[in-house]
């Protein structure tokens, strides 16, 4: 019975850790502080310790952000996609999460939103081949996540209590 209990205390630790915070599909964000604000689509073979994930995400400013969040290193710089068929490249600026697309972003959100699967790699490094992301589901954790994304417009009393 002498290892009997250090098992079962190493198996409850085990149950009790964190799920993997990158993995594949489309889930709310589980970086600190953002599981409301955004969600995130990772690569069909993500790991906590390789992935390739486009976040959208509420903005401060409550406009609607697309970022990259990637295991690499750099993250920031040109990326290239295929989306349904359709090719572009697109540069990420530094964002805490790696990078944030900031030119024509309403057309990538349509496409991340209405369409079936990206392969996006960077656009320096074609040797690294292309992550697969498939958008099945994206619609409705967008919708989700950008649910409270509109500002409050609070509620004036009426001028004219006759109204």
């Amino acid at each position: 019975m002498g290892s009997h209990p250090a098992q079962a205390l190493s198996l409850l630790l085990a149950l009790c850790a964190p799920a993997a915070a990158q993995q594949p599909g489309w889930h709310y964000s589980p970086l600190p502080g953002e599981g409301d604000r955004a969600t995130m689509g990772c690569d069909r073979e993500a790991t906590p310790e390789t992935f390739t994930c486009l976040v959208v995400r509420c903005e401060d400013d409550f406009s609607t952000g697309v970022h990259i969040h990637a295991s690499r290193p750099d993250v920031p710089g040109d990326w290239d996609m295929t989306l349904d068929r359709e090719n572009a490249t697109f540069r990420a600026e530094p964002s805490p999460y790696g990078g944030r697309f900031v030119e024509r972003t309403d057309w990538l959100l349509d496409r991340i939103r209405q369409g079936t699967f990206i392969y996006l790699g960077r656009a320096d490094d074609p040797g690294e081949g292309f992550a697969y992301i498939g958008l099945g589901g994206s619609l409705y954790a967008i919708n989700a996540a950008l649910a409270f994304c509109a500002p409050r417009i609070p509620v004036e009393p009426i001028p004219n209590g006759g109204v």
